[in-house]
């Protein structure tokens, strides 16, 4: 026993160290990981990189290849200049449309993909006199909603380690409960800052206010889009106007085409039993995409997720390693013997709840859902409910301020004075879904899955 708690020491001092020298956890993770699996559990370094998980290297890159050509070629773009175009003056509709747009652009790979949306969103909500925080919550629920389709980062590791682990998890299933939860935070957030508020006459216009703040997420695959600072129809500067963009080119209809494509493909084959292998599907249409543009193709390799790759593979490796070593089992007993089965799966979804607030939840979710398998097995938890529990319970709290996702809302606020009311309220706001969302998710999936199970 002594062999695994230092392994499992080592695995949670690796990662409070990388995470707080700001280093991807999995390039550091994945050498310790060869260290101790030679030293501490007597493996072969052809077995512990056996551990490494090729199966969701080839989705991740496949997917986000074959949306980063969406990007480049200004399929996304257009998609999102239609949208807004459609809202007009009904200010109401704009968080709810946000909402949708940030969702959509989080499942096209990588979540943070999401924040383009940002500096828009913020700057459209100055204008219109939206209360930022709605705005803020609208766009962050739609992240953690998006963020597990089938064809995102967070769906992806979800319900393909539940997948290789033999729990049987269907990837819409998970998608809809994401969906749903969110949707009901944003009525919440209605509910709560719906009120319209008001704000200096002279704010900035939409162009100026949003090129100032978007400068700062150029790293998260910054949009080109720019909102034109154009005039009612009179040209006398009373208003300002959402612009439709005109028709799409061909090849932006091409793409819209295989991104619907590969949407019904993953419905279809999952409502016939079958487990979708979305990367190669992304591989596919990005190959044919790329041959027919390959200037977009050259773009997009700029945009594969190396960075989640890395992370997801140092870490599951590492994992792979605990559990070679029985410390996943040893985890697994030491929650049975609380007591209370269900005591542990809310400590464990609080846990991936508090620390995803202030650190990466793509690492909370690589390490924790192989954590939960022996309360799976032994506890008598049905696996999806605590799969999908703990995934939301991860994601819900990203909009802290102490985040990359809460702070780029606080930070792309146009009106400075606002700014530290929306980092005490995002404060309150995602950590009492430390608290509420384990409850929650208990009483509605878990405990209603031990009744039928």
């Amino acid at each position: 026993m002594t062999a695994q708690l230092i392994a499992l020491g080592i695995f949670i001092a690796v990662f409070a160290i990388a995470a707080v020298r700001n280093v991807n956890i999995g390039i550091v993770m994945f050498p310790v990981a060869c260290i101790v699996g030679l030293w501490l559990a007597e493996l072969s370094l052809n077995e512990v990189i056996a551990g490494f998980p090729l199966s969701i290297l080839v989705l991740l890159v496949g997917v986000t290849y074959f949306f980063g050509i969406a990007h480049s070629n200004g399929t996304i773009d257009w998609l999102i200049r239609a949208s807004l175009a459609k809202v007009g003056n009904r200010d109401a509709l704009f968080p709810a449309v946000f909402f949708a747009l940030t969702a959509i652009i989080s499942a096209m790979g990588a979540p943070l993909g999401g924040l383009v949306m940002a500096p828009m969103g913020m700057s459209i909500a100055h204008k219109r006199g939206i209360d930022p925080m709605l705005m803020a919550l609208a766009m962050g629920a739609g992240l953690s909603a998006g963020a597990f389709a089938p064809t995102s980062l967070f769906g992806i590791i979800t319900w393909g380690t539940a997948n290789e682990a033999g729990i049987a998890l269907s990837p819409l299933l998970l998608f809809s409960v994401a969906l749903i939860l969110n949707l009901v935070l944003l009525a919440v957030a209605y509910v709560l800052f719906g009120r319209r508020k008001k704000f200096d006459a002279e704010a900035p216009a939409f162009g100026r206010a949003m090129v100032a703040h978007g400068a700062t997420l150029r790293q998260y695959g910054g949009s080109t889009l720019d909102i034109d600072d154009t005039t009612g129809g009179a040209g006398d500067g009373s208003d300002d106007e959402l612009v439709a963009p005109g028709r799409p080119t061909g090849m932006q209809m091409l793409t819209l085409l295989m991104m619907l494509i590969l949407v019904a493909a993953v419905i279809v084959l999952s409502l016939l039993g079958l487990t979708p292998d979305i990367g190669v599907l992304g591989y596919g249409l990005g190959a044919v995409a790329a041959l027919l543009d390959a200037s977009s193709g050259k773009k997009a390799m700029s945009r594969i997720d190396w960075g989640s790759v890395l992370l997801v593979g140092g870490i599951i490796t590492y994992v792979g390693v605990l559990t070679d070593m029985g410390v996943v089992d040893l985890l697994g007993e030491g929650a049975v013997h609380l007591g209370s089965p269900l005591v542990a799966a809310i400590l464990l979804c609080a846990a991936a709840a508090l620390i995803s607030a202030f650190a990466s939840t793509t690492g909370m979710l690589a390490a924790l859902v192989p954590l939960a398998l022996p309360l799976i097995a032994d506890g008598g938890i049905p696996g999806w409910a605590l799969i999908c529990a703990i995934g939301v319970c991860a994601s819900i709290v990203d909009v802290s301020p102490f985040s990359t996702v809460g702070a780029t809302y606080v930070a792309t606020t146009v009106d400075e004075e606002a700014r530290p009311r929306m980092t005490k309220l995002l404060t309150r706001w995602g950590l009492s879904m430390v608290v509420l969302g384990p409850i929650v998710l208990t009483l509605v999936l878990i405990l209603p899955g031990m009744a039928f199970s």
